[in-house]
Formats: C-alpha cells, sequence, structure tokens
C-alpha cells in the first residue's frame, strides 16, 4: 500500500501568513504542519509516500524534508499540484507512481491523537473497494456528512446546509487502484473542483464502501482558529508523533 499526502493549495484562509509559505509548512505547536500526516502514515507502517504540493515556495518541502530520513524513510516522493482543482485533482496525478497498488491519502492539515494502523490493517484485509473515516464534530457543516444506515453509510453530503447527522468525513481516506479510473470520470462541482466526496459516493453506490469512527481526538488547521486548536491539543496532550 502506497501513502499519499495532499498539500496543494494557496491557504487563502490563513492569508497573510501563506503569503510567503505554503500552509503545511507553518508550525503547530513544535512542528511543521506537513510532520503530522507523514507520521499518521509511518505509524500505520506506510512508507512509500508521495507528496502532492502547489502554490508558493512548493520547493521548501524539498528543503525541510529531504528524503524523508528524520522519519525513518529511504526516499519521499513529491509532485506538483497547479492551481486549486480540489482534493480528487490532486490525487489523480498520483496514478502513474502508484502503479496499480491501493492508497491510503491523508490530507495535510489534519492531525490525529492516535493512529490508523487498525484501519489500515483492516482496509488491506477488505481486499477492494474504499475506507473513509469518520468523527462526530460540532460544527458538520464546514465537511463532508456521512448518513449511516446501521454501520452502512448511505450518502455523503458535502458541506450541507442542513446536516443529516454529526458525523464528519474526516481527510483520511482509503483506496483501491480503482479510484484513479474514478478520478477520470469526475465533472467539476460548483467550486470548479473535482470533489473526494464524489469519489467515496461512487465506493457506496459500488457498494464497497467501509467507514470505521475515529478514535482520540481529530482536528484539521485550515483557518485560524483550527491552528489555534490543534496546537492547543498537541499542547496539552501530544498527538501521533514519532518520538
Amino acid at each position: 500500500m502506497k501513502g499519499v499526502i495532499l498539500a496543494g493549495g494557496l491557504g487563502t484562509r490563513l492569508f497573510p501568513l501563506t503569503k510567503i509559505t505554503n500552509k503545511h509548512l507553518l508550525p503547530v505547536y513544535d512542528r511543521p504542519m506537513i510532520y503530522y500526516p507523514i507520521e499518521t502514515l509511518v505509524n500505520a507502517g506506510v512508507e512509500d509516500i508521495m507528496i502532492v504540493t502547489g502554490g508558493r515556495k512548493s520547493g521548501d518541502f524539498l528543503s525541510l524534508l529531504g528524503n524523508g530520513k528524520d522519519f525513518g524513510l529511504k526516499h519521499l516522493n513529491y509532485t506538483y499540484q497547479e492551481g486549486e482543482g480540489g482534493i480528487a485533482e490532486a490525487l489523480g496525478l498520483c496514478a502513474h507512481w502508484a502503479a496499480g497498488e491501493p492508497v491510503v491519502v491523508v490530507l495535510g492539515d489534519n492531525l490525529i491523537e492516535r493512529n490508523i494502523k487498525s484501519a489500515v490493517d483492516q482496509f488491506r484485509a477488505q481486499g477492494k473497494g474504499g475506507k473513509i473515516l469518520l468523527k462526530e464534530v460540532h460544527d458538520p457543516e464546514r465537511f463532508g456528512v456521512a448518513t449511516m444506515e446501521g454501520e452502512r453509510v448511505a450518502r455523503i453530503v458535502e458541506k450541507p446546509r442542513e446536516p443529516e447527522s454529526n458525523l464528519a468525513v474526516i481527510g483520511i481516506y482509503m483506496y483501491d487502484a480503482r479510484v484513479f479510473e474514478i478520478i477520470k470520470t469526475l465533472k467539476p462541482s460548483d467550486r470548479g473542483e473535482l470533489e473526494i466526496t464524489d469519489v467515496n459516493n461512487w465506493y457506496i453506490q459500488d457498494g464497497s464502501l467501509t467507514a470505521d469512527v475515529l478514535e482520540g481526538w481529530w482536528t484539521d488547521a485550515g483557518t485560524f482558529q483550527s491552528l489555534h486548536h490543534a496546537a492547543k491539543l498537541v499542547a496539552e496532550g501530544g498527538a501521533n508523533r514519532m518520538d
């Protein structure tokens, strides 16, 4: 299984901090934001990793991370997304590199308290389809929201005005190799982006999407409020880290 970290975009919600750097290079407490998703993958046993970056100062990722030796890696891969075409578009850039293997995808501004090893192991055993992770939140309208029927995900609605549940689809996804063909069929949303929610709903229709509720805390760090909250959580209770 290969790992993909999506760290592109222009970070407009964190301007002017992102005027001179990529959002994912900003500090969250004592480390750069990008460290956290790398550690999430490594701690789950995923060590063949591609970082999709973009925007200004993308070369700073290489200066900071090199080949990943600080994480016990022998190599890190990098590719570049032009503009803001969406999460699914960014993932699609990894098709040739993935070479038919399943992938676990982590958004570069997502932090978790514990780890996803159990979920990754379950997905390996699952053999096909996709798996998403969910978390109960107080503001589900900010996220893709899952409606459950028993243990099955019935549908996902992106940023609904009236959410049917408080289960947010967090930025950790697992897919079989079909995902890259699915992405080729997507049409841009009203935001002009290829939406990862459309990918997840494809797997729902296919009957091959599973979901787990994440244990421990989770947060993104894409706004001033959530960046501050993330730093506070790390400072008070640590995070999924290797040291």
